[in-house]
């Protein structure tokens, strides 16, 4: 009984003996110390305890839960968000969710709408006061910094000279960029996303552009939010991005093609497995993964897996699986709901689908997916998939964009406007 309460196997307590019950009872009915077990009994105890917490440890370590990975709460070089007693992936209120810095920040990446001669007056004036004002680093694109409007402006050149510009694709910003600030409407946020594979830096998006579930901050009061967001005087809510990786035989993977950076696309960056003869591709994204028929003109037949379990054959244009963020873009237009952002939840949505039976559906975001055959679209690019799978998880690295009080999942005048 003694080794059975020990190793946990017993769901009855272990009676507790008084001193004095000890004395009067036999020395046999008395449970045995250690030292006075039998050699076999002994080992067996210790064997039992030691498997016991390799479980515990293991289990640490690679629980599957339904809600998903909890979230690294640490953005970039400099910044990270309080730890609260309870999990973040469960319950998250952005109200305790503060901004700190470890150190000051002193490199900010700011990202403009591109072609959108109304946001240069903006995007001058906000880079004036970062530079002049706070005295940090900004880091632009280099087809801004190009701009042929922008160089043209001689009022503006000497704040131009001293613009740090980066090319997409070619220089890495992970490590160096402590703060995010975005000009435009919900695309430029989510190209700033695609920017940053892995930490991603605390996002401040002002709305300029045509839709704003994004970006709530209004650019009229840029130099107080700013202010607050260097101080650590903000709030930060977590949005999530889903891990997708594509996986293709090599023997019937095409050659390499060379994909074209477009205003808001991304490079995709492929490997090549020698030993199992697979590439794969991994990215993050922010919205949603398409998958669809490509250019053929016949339904396809998408095959769905929840957890290594064949679910549902989609047949129709495609199929859309997309984050909380996502719900309200393609899936909205889709005929599917909208989730709120705190929802640890993914969402799959059919394109057209060819059965009455097939609806959009939520699952738990700790499940995996996979998809086979057809074409993927990624935010501006599509890769063909045909024979490849296609296995789509919820990461670990979530976008931190800063959180305004007056924040509303779902405003009217965007909804009926």
């Amino acid at each position: 009984m003694w080794d059975r309460a020990r190793c946990g196997r017993s769901s009855k307590k272990r009676e507790e003996v008084s001193p004095r019950t000890a004395e009067k009872l036999d020395s046999s009915t008395v449970p045995k110390k250690r030292d006075q077990l039998s050699p076999k009994r002994q080992e067996q105890a210790e064997k039992c305890q030691r498997k016991s917490k390799t479980h515990r440890k293991v289990g640490q370590r690679h629980a599957h839960f339904l809600h998903g990975p909890s979230p690294d709460t640490h953005f970039g070089p400099k910044a990270s968000i309080l730890q609260n007693s309870t999990s973040i992936v469960q319950i998250q209120d952005p109200t305790s969710q503060r901004l700190i810095w470890a150190k000051p920040p002193t490199n900010v990446l700011v990202i403009k709408k591109v072609k959108d001669d109304a946001l240069l007056e903006p995007f001058k004036e906000l880079c004036t006061f970062l530079i002049e004002e706070k005295h940090l680093v900004v880091f632009v694109e280099k087809k801004v910094v190009d701009d042929t409007a922008l160089a043209k402006d001689t009022d503006f050149e000497r704040i131009r000279q001293q613009l740090s510009p980066f090319r997409e694709g070619y220089d890495e910003l992970s490590g160096y960029i402590d703060l995010i600030i975005c000009l435009g409407g919900d695309g430029t946020l989510l190209y700033a996303s695609s920017l940053f594979q892995t930490s991603v830096p605390p996002v401040m998006a002002f709305h300029l552009g045509s839709l704003g579930f994004l970006t709530p901050f209004k650019f009229e009061s840029y130099r107080t939010e700013v202010t607050k967001v260097i101080e650590g005087d903000a709030r930060i809510i977590l949005r999530s991005r889903l891990k997708v990786k594509v996986v293709k035989d090599l023997k019937t993977a095409e050659p390499e093609r060379n994909y074209q950076v477009e205003d808001n696309g991304l490079v995709p960056q492929s490997h090549i497995n020698n030993e199992t003869q697979k590439a794969f591709m991994q990215i993050h994204v922010l919205n949603e993964l398409v998958v669809d028929r490509g250019p053929s003109s016949y339904l396809s037949n998408v095959d769905l897996y929840l957890d290594g379990r064949l679910i549902t054959s989609v047949q129709g244009d495609g199929v859309i699986v997309s984050t909380p963020t996502g719900s309200t873009a393609y899936a909205a237009a889709a005929g599917a709901s909208m989730m709120h952002p705190n929802v640890p939840a993914i969402m799959i949505t059919p394109i057209c689908p060819h059965s009455l039976s097939f609806r959009p559906i939520v699952v738990p975001a700790g499940m995996e997916l996979k998809v086979s055959r057809f074409t993927i679209g990624l935010w501006g690019l599509q890769y063909p998939l045909r024979r490849g799978i296609l296995v789509i998880r919820r990461g670990w690295v979530f976008l931190p964009r800063v959180y305004k009080i007056e924040d509303r999942f779902v405003q009217r005048d965007k909804i009926m406007g």
